[in-house]
């Protein structure tokens, strides 16, 4: 039985297990991704609540509980109320000695499909960046040259031929920063983690923000005083803060609010595929009211080269993300007209170490 939880979470189809009322009692990492929701959410959650099937599938359900035999559902259209559905294959059958708990697997080629194609997109952006980096270096020398010349010219010219100078200067300007924006996300260094105080790194991001491309925007402070202090890299968090402060700023097209929230949260765990867990109680959320992310790139937006932004590089999240992913972190979104959310959660600072910075200071 050791093994049980690692095959549960191997399974590569969403599978879960209701009770005798068809409430969820837990569902598998492949059913997280396809509800979009943690295990620990959908617990107590009526399973037709959160799947649709063009099916009358109540009754036959009943009928599958009550005589202890399994039920097939093939090309259904099952949906989440998130998106179109997916047509599919459910197979639905009894967990024996549960007392009426039923195990739901929803298999589907598009599901499939969706799983392959996702690495294909992030081993494709991977290679990508390799590339990007390659050329930053290469083309960043010419640059300087066209922009040393473009000044020298300059200081013969006339009013108006001084105007097409200044803009050569101006756009080699900006084509040097989406290039070092490109190195910087490839030659991110690990973090060196140590004790940080997570309102210390929000503070020193607000007052950054204040006098910089936040100035328009109200920035709201709710704090958990008692927070805990996390195990990090304070220079790379507080970039982390900075890029997201800067996203909000730059979406609002007037003076909008962005509220910085903090809390703990004992039960919050990362579960993964290998059955193992990390514990990630310090939660940080960064909340605006904004226009909220386009519905077509939302579930992709970090990745890397995708942007919501005309101009935009598509680096910034994706280089958030990877921050947080190299802290053993977590950063999630949830965005709609009005209303989004980027959550990031983190590990604590170990009590022995907690315990050992006590003793020092």
């Amino acid at each position: 039985m050791s093994d049980a939880p690692n095959i549960w979470n191997s399974l590569p189809v969403p599978a879960i297990v209701v009770d005798a009322n068809d409430m969820i009692t837990e569902i598998n990492v492949a059913a997280e991704a396809f509800l979009n929701a943690s295990a620990r959410s959908m617990r107590g959650i009526p399973v037709w609540d959160k799947i649709s099937v063009d099916a009358p599938l109540e009754d036959a359900l009943e009928r599958s509980r009550a005589h202890g035999s399994p039920l097939f559902v093939n090309d259904a259209d099952v949906g989440t109320g998130e998106g179109p559905p997916v047509q599919g294959n459910l197979k639905i059958a009894p967990v024996s000695n549960s007392d009426g708990h039923m195990l739901i697997l929803i298999t589907s080629r598009e599901l499939a499909g969706r799983m392959t194609r996702s690495q294909g997109v992030r081993s494709s952006a991977k290679s990508a960046i390799g590339m990007a980096e390659m050329l930053a270096h290469e083309i960043k020398n010419p640059l300087a040259g066209i922009t040393g010349a473009a000044q020298l010219l300059s200081m013969n010219l006339n009013p108006e031929d001084l105007e097409l100078t200044d803009l050569i200067v101006e756009e080699s300007r900006r084509i040097v920063k989406l290039l070092e924006q490109v190195e910087q996300f490839g030659n991110l260094s690990p973090p060196q983690k140590n004790a940080v105080n997570l309102h210390d790194v929000l503070d020193r991001a607000r007052r950054s923000a204040h006098v910089g491309f936040g100035a328009h925007m109200t920035i709201v402070e709710d704090y958990d005083p008692s927070l805990p202090l996390a195990q990090g890299d304070g220079d790379q968090l507080l970039q982390v803060v900075l890029n997201l402060l800067k996203n909000a700023s730059e979406a609002a097209d007037r003076q909008g609010q962005i509220r910085l929230h903090t809390y703990y949260d004992h039960s919050f765990r990362l579960r993964r595929t290998d059955g193992s867990g990390q514990a990630l109680p310090l939660q940080v959320e960064i909340i605006d009211d904004g226009p909220g992310l386009p519905q077509d790139i939302k579930g992709d937006i970090f990745d890397p080269f995708v942007s919501g932004r005309e101009n935009g590089t598509g680096l910034g999240l994706a280089l958030v993300s990877k921050i947080i992913s190299d802290h053993d972190g977590l950063i999630t979104v949830d965005s709609v007209p009005g209303h989004t959310v980027f959550r990031i959660s983190l590990p604590r600072l170990s009590r022995e170490a907690e315990k050992a910075l006590k003793e020092s200071s």
